[in-house]
């Protein structure tokens, strides 16, 4: 059973940093991939249908880390609470300009088919900037703390936070890493002009080749992170295993079902700024 809890929990890990990391690295690059408002929601509106399916598999870490590794756990979230903060409060940043960006009178009206604009009183316009502001900072914050995290897992230290010049590496790697498998999203999800500033990033790769490779490395960097740490010592006593294993074995093949299905209903590529 500990063995099957710690499949699971890489697993999960695994896919949060693979599907999340595709919506948190493209909200990185909003920027220089939108110039314009229209381009901005263009790009939002890439990974709109996706961001709150993909948090749930890091909902569904925690989770199961609390559940079958409470020892573990404890060291974790006690020793990398300075990290965890703004992690979390990036998370939180970034969703609300996410949710609210569109809230603003007037925030979401486009060019009538005339070419005529449409009126957008000052509200909206002093509005979607902050929001975006949230959306680039927050994706910012939560890479970057992902990457000191990582530092310490790496270091076989879990229960201190990184510091150093070792720390601030890691950090902008794992960023960098954020980054890049976001203009890989971004290829293959976008149209027009962020499109093109996207393949820049890319470079000649083919779209689904770039976004395949980056995701393999996203996945690989908290699997490697974890082959050090003492999991399978710290697991929980026998009968909480027997009764949660198996339940977290019945529930991930729906857990992928839904994902997937996600993923094609939404498979085309955006053409055009919507909210879902």
């Amino acid at each position: 059973m500990e063995t099957l809890a710690v499949a699971l929990l890489g697993f999960f890990t695994a896919g949060y940093f693979v599907l999340a990391g595709a919506d948190i690295g493209t909200g990185m690059l909003l920027p220089f991939l939108g110039r314009t408002d229209r381009e901005r929601r263009l790009v939002i509106a890439s990974f709109a249908p996706f961001f709150l399916g993909n948090e749930v598999w890091l909902i569904a870490t925690a989770g199961l880390l609390a559940g079958c590794f409470p020892d573990f756990e404890g060291v974790l979230f006690t020793g990398q609470f300075a990290v965890l903060v703004p992690l979390l409060a990036g998370w939180m940043v970034r969703d609300a300009g996410l949710w609210l960006r569109g809230r603003a009178s007037g925030a979401d009206r486009d060019p009538d088919p005339a070419g005529r604009q449409n009126p957008d009183p000052a509200g909206g316009r002093v509005w979607r900037p902050v929001c975006d502001g949230a959306v680039v900072c927050g994706s910012w914050v939560v890479a970057l703390s992902w990457g000191r995290l990582l530092a310490a897992l790496f270091a076989g230290t879990p229960g201190t936070a990184a510091t150093g010049a070792g720390a601030v590496v890691a950090a902008l790697a794992v960023a960098a890493l954020f980054a890049a498998h976001g203009a890989g999203f971004a290829s293959v999800r976008l149209t027009g002009a962020p499109y093109a500033r996207a393949r820049r990033l890319t470079g000649r790769t083919r779209a689904w080749r770039s976004f395949a490779l980056t995701g393999s490395l996203m996945a690989a960097v908290p699997v490697l992170g974890g082959l050090s740490l003492p999991l399978a010592a710290s697991a929980a006593d026998g009968a909480t295993l027997a009764l949660l294993v198996p339940a977290l074995l019945v529930i991930t093949p729906f857990l992928v079902a839904v994902q997937g299905w996600t993923w094609w209903a939404f498979r085309h590529r955006v053409s055009g700024p919507s909210y879902l």
